[in-house]
């Protein structure tokens, strides 16, 4: 279905790569685009390149990806197959091109008997790390931009029916890494936040790229909203992060 999804966009041969390891999920995948071309007059099967291969080796060349996308995949690496998962992504992707994920993110520790549970960190649950975690995570392997554009509750681990002793609520969390530069002076992380200039003049302007118009709200990057603060000023109100962001934003 998200190979569908791309493929509505794009619309070209060979425009989408669907990537999997598994030979009979390639098969159950040629199958259903071949159902799918005799279903939808817009869609030819030829839009769609399946490789063989995984995260950790991608068979994709350097800088020749707009966009990449993975759906609770991350979660069930380990620390060091994560990085090198996250290091092949951006290996791939085209300067400015954008990772989009969705993962389960946990604030609480996870237990290291969860963490090594098979099966429950292949149902998505306890390879959870936190968010601040996941977002440097990302930044390490030089994304210089990071969007968080949604955070919601997704389940529970109680003791009713885990083997835990305390219950742990894991939340899932929405992510576009950009292969931006990575600035001078660290990565933008856009956690929602939002800067509004109230004092007397028509605007404010930070002398850093930042132009404030009188009473008209600025999405601002953590970082830049952490600037703005330092000054000290009675005529600027900056929001709490809302772990939503869609852009307009001051990088």
């Amino acid at each position: 279905m998200e190979l569908l999804q791309f493929a509505y966009f794009s619309r070209r041969a060979g425009g989408v790569i669907g990537l999997d390891v598994v030979d009979e999920m390639l098969a159950a995948c040629r199958e259903n685009l071949r159902e799918a071309e005799l279903q939808n007059p817009w869609f030819k099967a030829d839009f769609v390149d399946l490789r063989k291969g995984d995260a950790l080796h991608l068979p994709i060349a350097d800088a020749s990806v707009d966009v990449a996308a993975q759906n609770c995949l991350f979660n069930i690496f380990h620390d060091r197959d994560l990085g090198r998962a996250l290091a092949e992504m951006h290996r791939v992707l085209k300067p400015h091109g954008r990772l989009i994920l969705s993962d389960p993110v946990c604030e609480s520790p996870m237990p290291e008997h969860l963490k090594n549970h098979e099966r429950l960190r292949a149902l998505c649950l306890t390879g959870a790390l936190p968010l601040d975690n996941y977002v440097r995570r990302l930044t390490d392997a030089g994304f210089g931009t990071i969007e968080v554009r949604a955070r919601r509750p997704y389940r529970v681990l109680s003791p009713r029916h885990y083997p835990t002793d305390r219950m742990i609520v894991i939340e899932s969390v929405e992510i576009c890494a950009i292969k931006d530069p990575m600035p001078a002076d660290g990565p933008c992380v856009f956690t929602g936040k939002a800067a509004i200039y109230f004092g007397d003049g028509d605007y404010f302007d930070d002398n850093k790229g930042h132009f404030l118009t009188r009473n008209q709200p600025l999405a601002v990057c953590d970082k830049t909203a952490g600037a703005l603060a330092a000054l000290g000023r009675d005529d600027i109100y900056l929001s709490a992060s809302t772990w939503f962001y869609d852009g307009g934003g001051c990088c």
